[in-house]
């Protein structure tokens, strides 16, 4: 009865488990093979195989491939693209930079004061960004007049003409953000995990005549690479797909990032009936989150692991 009882366990179990992953993998297929339809396929069959599949052609191809043309160039997402990517990338590298530091002071210094400031960046967690939006625009406004009367009048003296510094609609008030937004998560995971490296470690470079410096970043940043993949993963995947502050602060069509050029796509795409175009830039879009995940995913689940058995 009991053998019994655990098939039939064993068998819901798995029936579920099928049917979680043909919803999560379906969605993104259909993407994918609708992207090489033409809006006359779409309307004909919309969740049926695309022409190129059912009936391989050299016309077919030239469906899926001018789809892709159009997304790429003809709708400008290549500079989407590489805005995200430079935004994004540049945003990352000081998020990890200065999140790890920050992590591995408060994790392994006892100084005084260390617990007002790891209380301020879990107060960071606790705020929506979306609240703090009205706020920041115009925080922004009177940070750029500041910089511009501090840094002006320098730069006229040495021959370079006038300064004007704007925050808004530049990267640089950009990537300020989404470092500022995404601090205090990677300092709530980096602190829990870098009191999980042995403190000996430390020990052995300093007798060794490492300073601090040499130390954190020869020793411990590379032990600590698990939680750093996490955390870089997961700020990735936030950054990546962000869109309410690129909308704020981004009013030019050559700075505005992907999520921005992918809506602009969209509302073309309705307006056209170009479901072709639509579909191929969503499939831009998805394709550098699942090859980031596909790739670090190993590492990610080691991260957790690590960080759950040692926490």
């Amino acid at each position: 009865m009991n053998a019994a009882a655990n098939r039939v366990f064993t068998g819901i179990k798995y029936f579920l488990l099928s049917l979680y992953l043909l919803a999560v993998v379906f969605p993104m297929l259909w993407v994918l093979y609708t992207s090489a339809k033409s809006t006359q396929e779409m309307y004909r069959n919309p969740l049926g195989l695309p022409d190129l599949i059912t009936h391989p052609s050299a016309a077919h191809m030239a469906v899926f491939v001018e789809n892709y043309r159009k997304a790429w160039i003809g709708s400008h997402f290549s500079d989407y693209f590489f805005n995200s990517v430079k935004v994004v990338g540049i945003s990352l590298a000081l998020i990890l930079l200065l999140g790890s530091m920050a992590a591995y002071v408060l994790a392994r210094f006892e100084f005084k004061g260390r617990g007002v400031i790891y209380t301020l960046f879990m107060a960071g967690l606790l705020i929506p960004m979306q609240l703090i939006l009205i706020p920041l625009f115009f925080q922004f406004s009177d940070m750029s007049e500041w910089l511009t009367r501090m840094l002006a009048p320098p730069v006229r003296s040495m021959g370079f003409g006038e300064l004007t510094i704007s925050l808004h609609d530049s990267h640089a008030g950009l990537i300020l953000i989404y470092v500022a937004a995404s601090l205090p998560f990677t300092v709530f995971v980096l602190t829990a995990f870098f009191k999980t490296l042995p403190a000996e470690l430390r020990e052995a470079a300093m007798m060794d005549g490492a300073s601090e410096y040499r130390t954190f970043f020869s020793v411990m940043m590379p032990i600590g690479k698990p939680g750093l993949v996490t955390v870089a993963i997961f700020n990735f995947l936030g950054l990546w797909n962000e869109y309410l502050f690129g909308l704020v602060f981004l009013n030019s069509d050559k700075l505005k990032t992907l999520p921005l050029g992918l809506a602009s796509i969209s509302m073309q795409a309705q307006y056209k009936s170009d479901f072709g175009l639509l579909f191929a830039g969503l499939v831009i879009a998805m394709a550098p989150a699942l090859i980031v995940y596909l790739f670090l995913q190993e590492k990610l689940t080691k991260g957790i692991t690590v960080g759950a058995i040692k926490g």
